[in-house]
């Protein structure tokens, strides 16, 4: 039997994001599987991992707001933008909390960031870490960003810890280089947790290992958060049944009297339907998860 749902991975160090997901897959059993959102096997925190039918809602979640601490080793450059790369220049650094803050607000707002050389990005076919091991460097195309909060948490001299609220796409470890760079000292990620993924919380996370223990007991579904936990921002209306019919064959809905925007959209039996626009009381889907 197929297995629904959101699972909310406080992912270990050392892991990559896919081997949480084949470790989970053969756990579970289950082929429709895909997680939220990638992160670097040096980082912990928040890896939502989608099953069965859920997995389309994946890309929403992908494509969300994320929110990450992270340690900032000033005085230091590496080949990989945090401290697991080969030192490319080490220097004392002796920066202030009122300096760092200075330069930190530069990197907040609309931006465009380099992806570091070693990331899976493709460029001309070939992803740009298989170039980097081999040692060849290429220019990279500059992507946008927006970083929406960055917060000096604590630290002084040449270590410190930011909160970090940013798009998808924005490297933590490039943000850390350049703040670096800023500051003419040069920066690397010294550590990285991801503690917020679109709506889901570093509160909500359990560990693999706790995961893994609930499928081998068969109680994963106690763990399991519903499809429509990931769109809670948006107002939730009931179709009757004649519009429920519709949606469930691809067809034109209407709903009466709902205002215009996102909306999720339930049946008569609190099914989740799909995900629309509505405009002038006509629903546009978005995505169906029925």
């Amino acid at each position: 039997m197929s297995i629904n749902g959101i699972l909310i991975v406080d992912k270990p160090a050392g892991w990559t994001s896919h081997d949480v997901v084949a470790k989970l897959r053969g756990a579970l059993k289950e082929k429709r599987i895909g997680h939220g959102g990638t992160l670097d096997p040096m980082a912990t925190g928040v890896l939502p991992v989608f099953t069965g039918r859920a997995t389309r809602a994946a890309e929403f979640c992908e494509n969300a707001e994320k929110e990450y601490i992270a340690g900032l080793r000033l005085g230091l450059a590496t080949d990989t933008q945090d401290t697991t790369g080969a030192v490319l220049d080490e220097r004392e650094a002796n920066v202030s909390p009122g300096e760092l803050r200075a330069v930190l607000k530069g990197f907040t707002g609309a931006q465009k960031q380099v992806p570091p050389m070693y990331s899976a990005i493709k460029q001309d076919g070939k992803k740009l870490y298989e170039l980097a091991r081999r040692g060849i460097d290429v220019p990279r195309r500059a992507r946008e960003i927006f970083v929406s909060e960055i917060e000096l948490l604590e630290g002084e001299r040449d270590e410190f810890r930011l909160r970090v609220a940013c798009s998808k796409g924005t490297y933590i470890r490039t943000l850390c280089h350049d703040i670096g760079a800023a500051l003419g000292c040069g920066g690397a990620m010294s550590s990285l947790r991801r503690t917020k993924a679109g709506a889901f919380t570093i509160g909500m996370a359990r560990t693999l290992d706790e995961i893994l223990a609930a499928a081998a007991s068969g109680e994963t579904e106690k763990l399991l958060r519903s499809v429509d936990s990931l769109f809670m921002e948006y107002p939730a209306y009931r179709l009757d049944e004649p519009n429920t019919r519709r949606c469930k064959d691809g067809g034109f809905c209407r709903a009466e009297g709902v205002p215009d925007g996102r909306c999720r959209f339930y049946g008569p039996d609190d099914e989740f339907l799909c995900l629309g626009d509505v405009m002038g009381g006509i629903i546009k889907v978005t995505k169906r998860f029925y």
